[in-house]
């Protein structure tokens, strides 16, 4: 067996992501739950085969298959800028269990007041997580910034169930199935944003396509972040509207009628296999490596930019998860 070269660019996805089906391919691989049972030692080890490849290392006696699998899972665990090892629940591979669980139990227990505050609480706790794990850029964030987010987007999206849960009451069963779906979407347009507002301050890297960093752009944080916003509220429809109408239907059968404790691990099950679908193929609405012309930045970059490296149109941006 030859020995392996050193023109493997890992530092892109192994497939196209100029196509939204190489994107795809992309993310069901990042959002495989199974990598959360790598042990630490396995991560390390693929942080290694990635950080020597990338140093001009080859290890001893690995295939490119192996390289890329190396580099999946060195990505499942470790921030793309930071570089540090992101908390498990925090991780893209997390994504389906966790959601499939919190998104089961608020479609479950929508009907009683503290069951809708306390699952929506949960919700914004593991959103903050998600979206502190997965920012853009390598900008230091403060406690008291994370906390503003965390109260105001659990403000919002409480508000926002039990407001919609009052109005509801005299409408037909179903309608008030898909309030806990109003309410994500509304906490995804407050958390988000408010988890990333260091972002919308000072602005996230911008590099040339060979990755030489240029500088600092709001402009294209802001639109990195409302991709994600809207990357998120899709990822959320297909989960939060197809089980509630099968439920609905489902809930006035005999079956369910005399074993009324399968409703809950039932409508998780539906959540899950619906997430399984949704969380990869809604990540791949937008490309991670998002791009944005440089006549669009803001004026100080773009004069920037134009008087060192004059013929750079377009410069790309992690615009995070």
């Amino acid at each position: 067996m030859g020995k392996l070269p050193l023109d493997i660019n890992i530092q892109e996805p192994r497939w196209d992501q100029s196509t939204f089906l190489g994107r795809a391919r992309h993310f069901f691989t990042v959002t495989d739950p199974r990598n959360l049972l790598l042990s630490a030692a396995q991560l390390e080890t693929s942080r290694n085969i990635v950080q020597n490849y990338r140093a001009g290392v080859v290890t001893p006696g690995i295939t490119e298959d192996q390289l890329w699998r190396a580099k999946y899972v060195y990505d499942s665990a470790f921030h793309p800028d930071t570089g540090e090892k992101v908390v498990l629940i925090g991780r893209m591979s997390a994504q389906v269990p966790m959601n499939m669980t919190i998104t089961g139990c608020m479609l479950t227990f929508y009907r009683k007041t503290p069951t809708v505050v306390f699952w929506q609480w949960v919700n914004q706790s593991f959103n903050a997580i998600v979206n502190y794990s997965n920012r853009s850029g390598d900008t230091p964030i403060t406690v008291r910034q994370l906390g503003t987010a965390y109260v105001s987007a659990t403000t919002g999206a409480v508000a926002t169930a039990l407001g919609l849960k009052s109005l509801t009451k005299h409408l037909p069963p179903l309608v008030g199935r898909f309030v806990p779906f109003a309410a994500v979407a509304a906490a995804n347009c407050i958390n988000i944003p408010l988890m990333r507002q260091r972002e919308l301050q000072v602005g996230i890297p911008v590099a040339d396509e060979a990755g030489q960093r240029l500088g600092y752009s709001v402009t294209a944080a802001k639109q990195g972040i409302f991709q994600v916003v809207i990357s998120r509220i899709c990822m959320a429809i297909p989960a939060m509207a197809i089980p509630p109408l099968i439920m609905d239907t489902l809930e006035k059968k005999d079956f369910l009628k005399r074993r009324p404790w399968l409703g809950a691990p039932l409508q998780v099950g539906l959540v899950g296999f619906c997430l399984v679908f949704a969380t990869p193929l809604c990540c791949a609405l937008f490309p991670q490596k998002s791009s944005i012309n440089v006549s669009k930045l803001e004026p100080e970059l773009r004069a920037q930019i134009h008087e060192q490296n004059p013929s750079v149109e377009v410069v790309y941006y992690n615009k995070g998860l």
